[in-house]
């Protein structure tokens, strides 16, 4: 009971405070030459629609409809590291929320499960739209640059609400690697990846996912 009460209570205040950090921010600050990080908290409003489009078309398309796992997506990544491949990504929005709060970046078995942890608490616990505000706030989308308000700014000189569909698919399209693929120096890479969010975005548009996520989940 301790152990839930310990790990629950930060969840609970965090479904109405911003953080002032994240686990990730602090830790990639310690291990880099950076002495700090940019991050700026913007609430829901200010956010916009095409940032929280663009995410989930590209990091996971069933966000409105899980209960923090993608349960198909896990299971071929826990086949192909039993076939001595790497653990490939498989994390939802909230996973990727649970780890950037509370954890660090390594891909062992045992961050995996501390992270699917935080995920169960977090859904209980949150709203879809509270969840989906946290990640546009503290993802990262280059060296140090945390959330959507800063990288709007630094970026494109813009407001979240300001930023068009391609601005906000070009910021997604870096989210598995912000340190490895760069907004400001796309690469074909990132160009095709961008094009292929585009069109995705589209599709959510016409599912009204973002209607049903503000009218999902805990709290909601």
């Amino acid at each position: 009971m301790g152990f839930l009460l310990v790990t629950w209570l930060p969840v609970v205040l965090l479904r109405w405070f911003e953080p002032p950090a994240t686990a990730f921010m602090l830790l990639q600050t310690q291990e880099s030459d950076r002495s700090t990080f940019r991050y700026r908290w913007a609430d829901w409003p200010e956010l916009g629609s095409s940032a929280a489009l663009a995410v989930i078309a590209a990091e996971d398309q069933k966000f409105p409809e899980h209960y923090g796992f993608d349960v198909v997506a896990i299971q071929d990544a826990v086949l192909d590291r039993l076939d001595g491949k790497s653990l490939r990504g498989a994390s939802t929005i909230t996973q990727q929320v649970a780890k950037n709060l509370f954890l660090w970046p390594d891909q062992s078995f045992l961050r995996k499960g501390i992270e699917a942890y935080f995920s169960v608490i977090i859904e209980l616990t949150w709203s879809k739209k509270r969840i989906l505000e946290m990640y546009l706030n503290i993802a990262e989308f280059g060296p140090g640059i945390y959330g959507i308000p800063e990288a709007s700014r630094i970026y494109f000189g813009k407001t979240p609400r300001q930023l068009t569909d391609a601005d906000a698919a070009l910021l997604a399209a870096v989210l598995p690697n912000p340190n490895r693929f760069h907004v400001n120096q796309p690469s074909e890479h990132v160009r095709e990846r961008q094009r292929w969010i585009l069109q995705h975005m589209g599709k959510l548009k016409r599912y009204g996912w973002l209607n049903l996520i503000e009218g999902k989940g805990a709290g909601a």
